[in-house]
């Protein structure tokens, strides 16, 4: 799996929480309009970069643990949620989403923003689904990238505020099962200066019914396909969302 220099991590902090933010509260309505949602707070945060769902989590009194690959991620994730980690409320731990062990049981697995979309392969999914099943008491809920939202990459984007100026040049033949996405900037270090930071990320395709069957063989009984705000109602034709959410149960 990919992880980040300190440069992109502090980007990623300021311009691209937003996603976390808008997902989390959605997770939230769903989870807790379960029977037992509202009475089981504790969060496995899978690739939980710089913590802002967690944060969210945190804030409604639920118990986090967040577990990311990159050390520089961790560093905002640490800072963003200070006040729960010294009360015992929050926990970030560095370590690999395909090969973990915890000493605790979650009621809801997260990960959202297509972080499973940056495992390399199949067989590295599945071993990601092979550590959390033993970990899950309630749902497994993450969001992939289908081949028709990365095929929509191909473009060049640019942002430019007083913090940072970011290029984001997005490609995918739509013949092979890999996107790439290069980002290149400059960050604002202090008053005249700036710092130049380049990352290139893959984004893997994932056949949509060879992962509902992947989810089913490490244990998981219940597995559909949805789309936001509406987590409960099943779609029916997943292949031809851009982005749709994976929500498994046990």
């Amino acid at each position: 799996m990919q992880a980040y220099s300190a440069s992109f991590a502090r980007v990623y902090n300021l311009r691209w929480a937003d996603f976390a933010k808008q997902v989390a509260p959605l997770i939230l309505e769903y989870y807790e309009s379960l029977p037992f949602g509202a009475a089981n707070k504790r969060v496995l945060d899978l690739c939980c970069g710089t913590g802002q769902l967690a944060a969210y989590f945190l804030e409604k009194g639920y118990r986090v643990v967040g577990i990311d690959l990159s050390e520089h991620m961790l560093r905002y994730a640490r800072e963003n949620a200070l006040a729960y980690i010294v009360s015992g409320q929050a926990k970030f731990i560095e370590g690999d989403v395909t090969d973990f062990k915890l000493d605790e049981h979650f009621d809801l697995v997260v990960s959202t923003f297509d972080a499973l979309n940056h495992l390399e392969d199949e067989q590295a999914l599945r071993r990601c689904f092979q550590c959390v099943f033993p970990l899950s008491e309630g749902l497994f809920i993450f969001d992939l990238n289908t081949r028709v939202g990365l095929s929509r990459w191909n473009n060049i984007q640019m942002e430019e505020n007083e913090e940072a100026v970011v290029i984001t040049r997005g490609i995918y033949s739509g013949q092979d099962d890999r996107a790439w996405t290069r980002i290149t900037g400059f960050i604002r270090t202090g008053d005249e200066l700036y710092e130049r930071f380049e990352e290139t990320a893959f984004n893997t395709v994932f056949e949509l019914g060879r992962v509902k069957n992947a989810l089913r063989e490490a244990g998981w009984r219940k597995v559909h396909f949805a789309k936001l705000p509406n987590l409960k109602t099943p779609i029916a034709e997943p292949e031809k969302e851009g982005r749709v959410f994976i929500v498994a149960s046990r």
